[in-house]
């Protein structure tokens, strides 16, 4: 599902934008058939990590619903797949900077020899890995990755290759997922190990990971869309985490502001995912490809702020919505001026009357434009995209307030978002009408919630925050629990 909500700005006394209670898992008909490039949640904040200030923190993340035991593949990017992390950093709705992911899966062959032939292995490893990066020589597929910097269009832009501060490569290793712990006894340290400092042409050094992480979006998924069975007016943490089981695989950058600022302190970045237009399946791939693929890349799934193609944008624009760029975004203005989330609390709930005034200016704003004062760029095109002001200077994660601007923390949600912000609440509240007069809002200022509660403490102070994956297997390596 799709989180984009773009939301608040209360402590400004502004307008902003809408909806939630998902991440962006299975969020429209399509990309259910392609889960390797589903973006499933997104985020932009100004790094919060001791001794960071100045950077930036972009997190896509992909590959929905991960069951920690789902073996023998797990899994794996997609090779013939562009994953890609956006930047506009002049408010006209169109990248000014791509960063452009690109992956590789090597079988190495690994065989055993049985009755006196030597017989390729069924799995993915052969005995214990890690604890650092080098340990991997019992993985039978190598997974691999390399990371362009594109400055203009995605497509026909200058690009240049990071790499390696400490040797140059380009070309780097992404941990294996946590089958379990008799193989990876010690996977916080081997994924550690995959954080790698790495010039970035044109910009000073950055940090860079690319691995399984858990799941990071927290919502009472299965009662909300069951015509929301749950109470919206009951605690903010009287509900369960419908997705702590999942794991998910995270592309995470850090870079500094500088890098990604243009004259103006305010950015805007969103996430995609492309695939080759035409795919030919092979009947008898033994030594060559199960499937061919040509054609130029097709853009299959987009995502920036949380939430927008599952709760805004009507059925049958969906697959539209993934495929479409944000300088169109006016195709899509009515979900946003005459959103039917309001009215379908209303119809499920009578008493959380839905507001009266149309258009929905208020949801226009930020959903947008950014909200004024706060993260709106000098010029802007009105486009969907999560916005930083990388000049608000970051809050320690005790310090982070889970509402965002909305509880006066004016680096949370909207502006960027933060793992710990609970941008279901937010949304929730805002959509309900949070901003509007009273009597154009009758239930604005009511606490809706989903019930799951998050804040920051609910994940790691330092890059790239995000935790520790679920582990396939639960047992250690001597089969204790």
């Amino acid at each position: 599902m799709k989180n984009r909500n773009l939301v608040v700005s209360a402590a400004l006394a502004v307008t902003v934008p809408m909806l939630a209670m998902a991440s962006s898992h299975r969020e429209a008909p399509s990309i259910t058939e392609l889960p390797k490039v589903d973006g499933t949640d997104f985020y932009l904040f100004s790094s919060y990590e001791t001794g960071r200030d100045g950077f930036v923190t972009l997190i896509a993340n992909y590959v929905p619903l991960q069951d920690a035991y789902g073996g023998p593949n797990y899994f794996d990017l997609d090779s013939d797949a562009i994953y890609e992390i956006h930047v506009d950093n002049n408010g006209d709705a169109n990248e000014d900077i791509t960063f452009q992911f690109r992956f590789q899966n090597e079988i190495q062959g690994i065989t055993l020899p049985i009755g006196g032939e030597d017989v390729a292995v069924p799995l993915k490893q052969v005995g214990g890995v890690g604890p650092t990066a080098a340990d991997n020589g019992n993985l039978n597929v190598l997974e691999t990755y390399t990371v362009d910097v594109v400055r203009g269009d995605r497509r026909t832009g200058m690009r240049e290759s990071l790499a390696l501060t400490v040797d140059g490569s380009t070309t780097f290793a992404k941990p294996v997922d946590y089958i379990g712990q008799k193989t990876l006894a010690d996977y916080a340290a081997y994924a550690n190990d995959h954080i790698y400092n790495v010039a970035i042409p044109g910009c000073s050094d950055g940090r860079l990971f690319v691995g399984q992480r858990r799941e990071g979006f927290v919502v009472n998924l299965g009662e909300t869309f069951d015509l929301i069975n749950t109470d919206p007016l009951g605690p903010p943490d009287g509900e369960q985490n419908t997705l702590s089981d999942k794991n998910i695989t995270t592309l995470a950058l850090e870079v500094p502001a500088t890098c990604v600022t243009n004259g103006d302190d305010i950015i805007g970045a969103w996430t995609t995912a492309s695939l080759r237009q035409a795919r030919i399946l092979n009947p008898a791939p033994a030594t060559r490809p199960a499937a061919i693929h040509g054609g130029a890349f097709t853009q299959v799934s987009r995502l920036g702020a949380p939430l927008v193609n599952e709760v805004v944008i009507g059925l049958p624009d969906k697959d539209r919505f993934n495929h479409s760029e944000p300088a169109n975004d006016a195709q899509f203005a009515t979900y946003v001026t005459n959103p039917t989330l309001p009215a379908l609390i209303e119809i499920l709930f009578p008493a959380a009357a839905a507001p009266t005034t149309f258009p929905r200016n208020d949801l226009v704003a930020a959903f947008l434009t950014g909200v004024d004062g706060l993260n709106q760029p000098v010029s802007v095109v009105g486009a969907e995209m999560l916005r930083l002001n990388t000049a608000i200077a970051a809050v320690p994660a005790t310090m982070q307030e889970p509402l965002g601007v909305l509880a006066g923390d004016t680096a949370g949600f909207p502006n960027g978002r933060r793992p710990g912000d609970d941008v279901v609440d937010i949304a929730l509240r805002v959509v309900m009408g949070v901003l509007l007069d009273p009597a154009d809002a009758p239930a604005g200022q009511l606490p809706f919630t989903d019930g799951a509660f998050v804040d920051a403490n609910a994940f790691d102070e330092t890059f790239p925050y995000l935790t520790t994956p679920l582990p396939g297997s639960p047992s250690d390596a001597a089969g204790g629990q």
